[in-house]
């Protein structure tokens, strides 16, 4: 997957609509065992480190700001 064809960019602050939290898209990347691409994301409230298939984060439950 290219830059071009993701939702949403490194840096990009994004919305989660169930949480109301803000989080920024850190980097893109992919799980070793699967090969799955994956964003890491930092929620802005307390600075912690998620990640998330990009299926997930692209399905509705995110969205930009």
């Amino acid at each position: 997957m290219t830059d071009k064809t993701r939702l949403f960019q490194q840096g990009q602050i994004v919305k989660h609509l169930k949480t109301g939290g803000f989080y920024r898209i850190l980097y893109y990347a992919k799980i070793e065992a699967t090969l799955d691409d994956v964003y890491v994301y930092e929620a802005l409230i307390n600075q912690t480190i998620w990640i998330r298939p990009v299926e997930e984060m692209e399905d509705g439950r995110f969205i930009p700001t």
